[in-house]
């Protein structure tokens, strides 16, 4: 498998897009191992940690950036020193490799 962050995003909302299997999801995680696979395979989050407020809020704008550059949101939740996100590809109801590539790019953030 090739290195995810030089990769970009394709757009799979095309209904015979299938969700990665779970088995799939596995394999994919070993290049992104500070995240977590959610139980049923359909979504992948971690939690960073920050001093404060402010430096949560610049790396939320970072990865809105980011995001928007790769055309794949993630699901973001912070507050005070604490950042939390998780992917998903909404459109076909699981993951697909666009999870993957955006979360080895924030992790190079």
């Amino acid at each position: 498998m090739t290195d995810l962050a030089s990769k970009h995003c394709i757009p799979c909302e095309d209904k015979d897009f299938p969700p990665m299997t779970k088995e799939q999801a596995h394999d994919f995680m070993m290049h992104i191992p500070l995240w977590t696979l959610s139980e049923n395979a359909t979504e992948i989050h971690r939690v960073y940690r920050f001093a404060d407020f402010k430096q949560a809020l610049a790396f939320v704008n970072k990865v809105g950036a980011l995001a928007e550059e790769e055309s794949h949101h993630p699901d973001i939740r912070f507050g005070w020193g604490k950042v939390e996100l998780v992917f998903t590809t909404h459109s076909i109801g699981g993951l697909s490799e666009n999870d993957f590539i955006v979360a080895s790019k924030v992790d190079l953030m």
